[in-house]
């Protein structure tokens, strides 16, 4: 069941709101606006902009991704968006630290401020707060070393390297561990501690095969089980088992208000 569909500044026109929205039976959309565009608020016409310096955001707590609770500032209206040729719920939302707001729109104005601000951090799980990264970012550089270790530069170093992380982390999905977890649906394991697991696998057997025909099958053990407790297995953030999602839908009290104000526009 779709519950709502979230999207970046590209989609955020009208046309794509209105046919997301319309393709599964009129669900909440989430975009974001451009800080130039026009509004009309009260019968005057502003910019984005000006409408986020008149009305400055109150301070709110955030669940960011369903995990992490950061402070941010919002401020929210149910205006007439020029570009859109119609009303929409719009957002101003700036994280605690940042000093310029971003703008949400969302097209089911029944839904509340918060609700709204809350379900855009689940897009791709970025935290869009400049003091955090976006997850695929750091498995692909910091866990699987693509970064540091990249042999080829520029564009086509770039789309290579991508395409080798996202088969190690196809490869990955098939490791036993990883496969225990998926099915007894617990979160999955991350991409870095999976990879400490194979190379400790891989070490422990090529030790194996070396030594044990004439060393101590005791001191190999003691080596196994002394690497486990040194790379353990970490949970993923990537996974939303066990986060709050919040409330992703409709206020009732708040539909038929939206229904008044369409009548009067």
């Amino acid at each position: 069941m779709v519950r709502c569909v979230l999207a970046d500044n590209l989609y955020g026109t009208q046309a794509f709101l209105d046919k997301a929205s319309a393709l599964f039976g009129g669900v909440q959309v989430i975009s974001k606006l451009r800080k130039n565009q026009n509004i009309r608020l009260r019968g005057k016409m502003l910019s984005l902009t000006t409408f986020s310096q008149r009305y400055p955001g109150i301070a709110q707590r955030l669940c960011i991704a369903g995990g992490q609770k950061v402070n941010a500032f919002v401020r929210s209206a149910r205006v007439h968006v020029a570009a859109h040729q119609r009303k929409r719920f719009v957002i101003a939302l700036k994280y605690e630290g940042e000093d310029e707001y971003r703008y949400l729109v969302a097209s089911d104005m029944s839904w509340r401020t918060l609700d709204i601000a809350q379900a855009h951090t689940l897009r791709w799980l970025v935290v869009e707060s400049s003091a955090e990264r976006e997850v695929f970012i750091a498995d692909w550089k910091q866990y699987e070393g693509w970064g540091q270790l990249a042999k080829q530069t520029d564009e086509e170093g770039s789309r290579r390297s991508l395409s080798l992380s996202l088969l190690c982390d196809h490869c990955l999905l098939l490791h036993p561990a990883q496969q225990a977890r998926i099915e007894d649906k617990l979160p999955a394991c991350t991409v870095g501690s999976l990879r400490d697991s194979v190379q400790v696998e891989s070490l422990v057997e090529f030790i194996g095969g070396v030594i044990l025909s004439d060393n101590p099958e005791e001191q190999l053990a003691l080596v196994a089980s002394q690497a486990q407790e040194v790379f353990r297995l970490n949970d993923s953030s990537k996974h939303m088992v066990g986060r709050e999602l919040g409330r992703l839908e409709p206020t009732p009290a708040l539909k038929h208000r939206v229904r008044n104000m369409l009548k009067a526009a």
